[in-house]
C-alpha cells in the first residue's frame, strides 16, 4: 500500500501535478509525526544511547567497554548486541555523548533527542538533495527529493528505526553540495567527518578527489554520471556488511541519497525502487516467528536475491523496450 502511494506520488509529480510547496507538506509532517515513534524494528537506538552513556554516566572509554561490562545497568534488559564494543567512529560519538549529558540520564528525554536527531539528518539529507539538483538539474529536484524522503524504506529505517547511516549520509551529501560550490575546506572537512560516523563513505573518497580535480581544472563534469558513480560505489560496503552477517534493509541509506541524485535514469529508478520494495518486507519473517533464528537467515538471503534478480530483469526489459521505440 505505502509503495502504490509512492508511485502514485512520484507519477504526478513527472506529469507535474503536485507542486513541491505539497511534497516538503508531505516529508515535514511525516518528519514530525514520526520523531515520536518507536523504534519498532530495531534496537540500534538503545545502543547508541547506552554507547553514550559509558561516556556521561561511567565514564569509561566505549572502544574499550562494552554494555555487558555494567551488568548492574537496567538497560540491558532491553537491548541487543550488549557484548559488541562501540563500532562507530568518533563524529557518531561526538554528536550523541552531549545528547546524553543534555538528557541527564532519563531515558525518555535522551531517547527523543536521539530520534530529533535522526530526523533532523533526514530533513537536511532531504533538503540538500534538493540544492544539489537545483544546481545541475533543476527540472529533476522535486521528483528527486520525493524519490528519496517518501521511500517507505528510507522513511521506517531513518525516522523510525532511526539508524544513525542516516546521519553519516546527511553530512556527507551536505558535503558534496559545498563541494560543487567551490567551498573546498568546509566540504573537505564535513567530508572526513561523515567517515567518522559509520566509515562506509570512505569509499566515496576517490570520485570526491576527481571531482574536487577536474572542478580545480576547470574541466566539464557530467554529473549524472557522478552521481551514478557515487550510488554504485555505496553498493561495496553494503556488500561487505552483508557478507560479514547478513543483509540489513537499512543497508540501503547508504545508497539511495546517490541514487536519488541520479533517479531520472531508469537503469538507477528501477532498481533502487524494486530493491527497496524487497527490503522493505525483510521484517515479515522476524515477525511471524518472533525471531532471527532458522529459517529467517535463508528466507532474507532468497528475498534478497530475488529483488537483485529482478530489478535486473526489469532493468534489461525496459532498456530493450526503450530501444524498440
Amino acid at each position: 500500500m505505502l509503495f502504490t502511494f509512492y508511485l502514485l506520488i512520484l507519477n504526478a509529480i513527472r506529469k507535474k501535478e503536485i507542486s513541491k510547496k505539497t511534497i516538503w507538506f508531505l516529508i515535514i509532517s511525516i518528519t514530525i509525526l514520526l520523531t515520536f515513534s518507536y523504534n519498532a524494528f530495531s534496537y540500534d537506538l538503545f545502543n547508541y544511547i547506552f554507547d553514550a552513556k559509558i561516556v556521561t554516566y561511567y565514564n569509561q572509554n566505549p572502544y574499550l567497554h562494552k554494555a555487558l561490562d555494567f551488568p548492574g545497568d537496567p538497560m540491558l534488559s532491553f537491548m541487543h548486541w550488549t557484548h559488541r564494543f562501540f563500532p562507530y567512529g568518533p563524529t557518531w560519538l561526538g554528536l550523541t555523548a552531549p545528547l546524553s549529558f543534555i538528557g541527564m540520564q532519563f531515558f525518555l528525554p535522551t531517547f527523543f533527542l536521539f530520534k530529533i536527531l535522526i530526523s533532523m539528518s533526514f530533513l537536511g539529507t532531504v533538503f540538500f538533495i534538493g540544492k544539489i539538483l537545483q544546481k545541475v538539474y533543476p527540472d529533476n529536484e522535486v521528483f528527486s527529493v520525493a524519490f528519496f524522503a517518501l521511500n517507505p524504506l528510507i522513511i521506517i529505517e531513518s525516522l523510525v528505526s532511526s539508524h544513525n547511516d542516516i546521519v553519516m549520509m546527511f553530512i556527507v551529501v551536505w558535503a558534496l553540495h559545498l563541494l560543487m560550490n567551490k567551498k573546498y575546506v568546509r566540504s573537505t572537512i564535513l567530508f572526513i567527518l561523515s567517515i567518522g560516523v559509520k566509515f562506509a563513505t570512505a569509499f566515496v573518497l576517490p570520485i570526491y578527489i576527481l571531482i574536487l580535480y577536474l572542478q580545480r581544472r576547470k574541466k566539464d563534469l557530467n554529473w549524472q554520471l557522478l552521481f551514478t558513480a557515487m550510488a554504485a560505489i555505496m553498493i561495496a560496503p553494503v556488500v561487505l556488511a552483508s557478507y560479514r552477517t547478513n543483509f540489513q534493509p537499512w543497508y540501503l541509506l547508504n545508497i539511495l541519497p546517490f541514487a536519488a541524485l541520479a533517479s531520472r535514469n531508469y537503469y538507477v529508478f528501477i532498481p533502487s525502487v524494486t530493491i527497496s520494495f524487497f527490503a522493505t518486507f525483510e521484517y515479515l519473517p522476524f515477525l511471524y516467528l518472533g525471531n532471527w533464528d532458522n529459517p529467517v537467515p535463508a528466507i532474507l538471503f532468497w528475498m534478497t536475491a530475488s529483488s537483485i534478480v529482478l530489478s535486473l530483469f526489469l532493468t534489461m526489459a525496459w532498456s530493450i523496450k526503450k530501444m524498440i521505440r
